[in-house]
């Protein structure tokens, strides 16, 4: 039972620590830099979460053609740039790589 503090104080740390972004950012204003530069945030969070996962296989970078994560990466991302759909670009991206796992593993 006496992990049921510890779960409540992170809870509120974390609401706390959201709230008051919230509550600032209606009240200051953001330099126009500052603004710019945050635009740029998820688009750099999700690129050093994905492209490891898309290029690193068994511990080292595999820029092949064997590399099915990368194919299909390329052909989500291909879909992305033409259509800006997410939807149809996750559908591609893991169709393309259930379809390429399962040619490899004939």
């Amino acid at each position: 039972m006496s992990w049921i503090p510890v779960l409540a104080l992170g809870g509120l740390l974390t609401f706390a620590t959201r709230l008051s972004f919230i509550a600032l950012l209606g009240r200051v204003e953001t330099p126009d830099l500052l603004r710019r530069a945050l635009r740029y945030v998820p688009p750099a969070v999700l690129s050093a979460i994905i492209l490891p996962e898309l290029v690193v296989r068994q511990g080292a970078v595999d820029l092949s053609f064997h590399n099915q994560r990368l194919l299909a990466g390329l052909a989500a991302a291909a879909v992305a740039l033409r259509t800006r759909n997410v939807l149809l670009t996750i559908a591609v991206g893991m169709a393309a790589l259930w379809i390429l796992q399962a040619l490899a593993a004939r």
